[in-house]
């Protein structure tokens, strides 16, 4: 009895262990960058919630106040991370506002926690909203933090969401219902054809490389009966002005074309981009990125 009761100790305490350790996943993003402690901070708020909580980083280099870049990084990184995960993602110029703060809960079951400012615009489009609640900072914010106005990615946002990683809270007890619907959006052009065209916007650069992203889908590229080989015709407009006209061949690879030359390729999220083999081209062609920057693609006659 007494080597059965030892097993069955054994067994409780590995179960318990495995459910510590499956904890799901807490990521982080700001725009704070890493020169100071605010990071940091946030960080040692979520390991005093849960010790054995995995907390890690997207990105703290997001430019500061620029919510839209902040939203497509989650675009870009989400899905790569497992059902359950919770990230916590603080662009806030608005930090202290009537700017409601909230989790929403996508259809699939990843989290989002923080302000309600346009930050998950993309997530929302494309993930679906199962559900979003506003945070209720009277119950779920860091105790002791009641008279600090200008921090709420330590205060209220990484707290919250590392006891929601962690168990602690369920989602029902973030705070009260809103309507899914409510979702802060910004205005961008969404990807579309129009006849032998395809017309989109520029979302991101790819800074370290240069190379510049559009969000037209491999799906309406397709569409335009372009191969391999065939070449391209691509127009870059600012605020409605053309920027720039460029011929250059499709490809699968960058090996495709000799180096210093353009070519158009499918990136990582299978969108239309346009690179210069190991070259710049954003900072060749002054290209930028955002809601003000569109593109048009078309077969090269």
């Amino acid at each position: 009895m007494k080597f059965r009761h030892l097993l069955l100790t054994a067994a409780f305490s590995a179960l318990t262990a495995t459910q510590a350790l499956a904890a799901d996943a807490l990521v982080l993003m700001t725009d704070f960058g890493t020169a100071d402690g605010a990071v940091s901070a946030m960080r040692g708020v979520a390991f005093g919630v849960d010790p054995k909580l995995g907390v890690s980083d997207l990105t703290h280099q997001i430019p500061e106040y620029d919510i839209w870049l902040g939203a497509y990084r989650l675009y870009q990184t989400a899905n790569y991370w497992p059902i359950g995960t919770v990230f916590v993602s603080v662009v806030d110029p608005g930090v202290g506002t009537t700017r409601k703060s909230v989790v929403l809960k996508t259809r699939e079951g990843r989290y989002f926690v923080g302000p309600d400012n346009g930050l998950f615009t993309l997530i929302a489009e494309r993930d679906g909203v199962a559900e979003l609640r506003e945070v209720d900072e009277k119950v779920n914010r860091l105790p002791g933090s009641a008279e600090s106005y200008t921090f709420h990615g330590r205060d209220v946002y990484v707290y919250v969401g590392a006891r929601l990683a962690s168990g602690q809270i369920t989602f029902e007890q973030v705070g009260p219902v809103l309507p899914a619907d409510s979702v802060v959006k910004l205005p961008y052009k969404k990807a579309a054809r129009e006849g032998n065209v395809v017309r989109g916007m520029i979302p991101v650069l790819d800074d370290k490389y240069g190379n510049v992203w559009t969000n037209i889908p491999k799906a309406l590229f397709t569409e335009l009966n372009i191969a391999p080989g065939d070449k391209v015709q691509v127009r870059i407009l600012h605020n409605g002005k053309q920027a720039g006209s460029y011929v250059a061949p499709f490809h699968n690879t960058f090996g495709g074309v000799e180096v210093g030359k353009p070519l158009v390729y499918l990136n990582s999220l299978l969108d239309v981009a346009v690179a210069i083999r190991q070259g710049n081209f954003a900072r060749q062609y002054k290209v930028s990125s955002g809601p003000g920057w569109e593109v048009e693609i078309s077969k090269a006659k």
